[in-house]
């Protein structure tokens, strides 16, 4: 008998698309239910863009981005979110990197004109330069190389699964590559990637939309048009035999391992790759999940046991090539081999037997409450849709994920549980070097 699936429905958010002649693309999602709006920017350039011999380049650019603009001096984009009541970051992912900012919706205008004057040019001068080489260096040290299982296993863990180096290389940047960054290279980088035809504008809250196309028609408008880039190709072939290392972290007072499966491509391949998602839910999400109770409770050989998909962690803004993830800490003496071997054990059992009854159903919904719990607020609502529009042309897609996620069988997920043999996958261990 087929184990229960969730019925999820698709949520109906508002979108309207369209292209300025410079090439931008704009996405508004309107909602007047508060007097909130979120505002995000996201450029298609990420870590696998960066050139050889420029490791961590594409972040030390986001950095720069704040760095005063063609109008504004350093530190005003700061001052302008701030100073009418909103908040504002950017962040580097693998495909891509993306500025935002959460405001009252009577500052709409402020957030499209800062928006708008970074993309005509930042201010890329020696002095911002080498302060936010200082900047990202100091950045390194706190969150890789000063802290226990510090880039565990986002960055240890590529090199071992890809030969290539877009795909292996750090993304964080080598302290040699960011010392030889030149004012130069950053002016390349901009006009290369930071492209009006290379962006999308998101816009979400409380908007009139025909007010609001005709702010972004004024100061977008003239942004000088530039096409976006030729995107390489990133693929790489599958694993055939088992990848392993390992290495001693001296700060780290307990084992750890990681492993990785490639799947198929998130977005030439979506209906293929769904059931990864939904799989590593079921393996993971909970103490009633497959790993959880068996790893974790019942043979008491992990402290902890996570899965997801993407090295950062987000199944659905990520192209290929990407990975399944498992990623497990051991209590002292813990025996990683025997962790591989139950891992492999239960994805044979899942694989043969299938779900549980209620198994699948309850995975679905946690998924579900989850997605809408992170599209609720109007800034995430604007970066997942930004997002979408660029690597899909879907915005309306983040309507559509918690149903299609409930329309995942049993069937698939057993599938997509046989792939992950031994010899497909690539591990990375932590030996401890701290305090015990």
């Amino acid at each position: 008998m087929p184990t229960r699936r969730a019925r999820i429905p698709a949520t109906r958010y508002p979108v309207e698309r369209f292209t300025l002649d410079n090439g931008l693309r704009v996405v508004l999602t309107p909602d007047r239910s508060a007097p909130v709006i979120g505002v995000a920017v996201v450029y298609d350039v990420g870590i696998r863009s960066e050139p050889e011999g420029r490791t961590g380049f594409a972040h030390l650019f986001e950095h720069l981005m704040f760095q005063g603009s063609e109008n504004l001096e350093k530190l005003a984009h700061f001052r302008h979110v701030q100073g009418a009541g909103g908040t504002f970051n950017g962040s580097t992912h693998l495909d891509y990197t993306d500025y935002f900012e959460t405001l009252p919706s009577n500052a709409l205008e402020r957030a499209l004109f800062l928006e708008a004057d970074r993309m005509r040019g930042p201010r890329l001068t020696e002095e911002n330069l080498r302060n936010q080489v200082d900047v990202v260096k100091e950045e390194i040290r706190v969150n890789v190389l000063n802290r226990p299982y510090g880039g565990f296993p986002w960055l240890t863990l590529p090199p071992v699964m890809f030969d290539t180096f877009p795909n292996a290389h750090d993304g964080y940047g080598s302290f040699d590559d960011l010392e030889s960054a030149t004012v130069a290279d950053a002016a390349d980088f901009f006009r290369r990637y930071y492209a009006s035809g290379n962006a999308v504008l998101a816009v979400s809250g409380d908007i009139d939309t025909t007010e609001t196309v005709a702010l972004i028609e004024r100061h977008f408008g003239d942004v000088p048009a530039r096409p976006a880039p030729d995107r390489p190709d990133f693929a790489e072939p599958a694993l055939t035999a088992e990848r392993r290392t390992a290495y001693t972290d001296k700060l780290a007072p307990l084992p750890a391992v990681a492993s990785g499966w490639r799947v198929p491509d998130p977005v030439g391949d979506f209906a293929a790759y769904l059931p990864y998602v939904v799989l590593a839910e079921v393996l993971t999400d909970g103490d009633a999940s497959r790993l959880v109770e068996r790893l974790v409770h019942r043979d008491r050989a992990v402290t902890s046991v996570g899965g997801y998909l993407g090295f950062m962690g987000d199944p659905f803004d990520v192209r290929d090539p990407t990975a399944l993830l498992l990623q497990s800490h051991l209590p002292p003496g813990g025996d990683v081999d025997k962790v591989l071997r139950t891992v492999d054990e239960e994805l044979d059992r899942l694989a043969t037997d299938g779900l549980a009854d209620g198994e699948l159903a309850r995975t679905q919904a946690r998924m579900a409450t989850h997605l809408l719990r992170d599209t609720d607020a109007v800034l995430g609502r604007a970066l997942r849709m930004a997002v979408l529009e660029q690597q899909r042309g879907e915005p309306g897609l983040l309507g559509e994920l918690p149903r299609l996620v409930g329309e995942v069988t049993d069937e698939q997920v057993r599938a997509a549980a046989a792939t992950l043999r031994p010899e497909r996958r690539a591990s990375v261990e932590v030996i401890p070097g701290g305090a015990r």
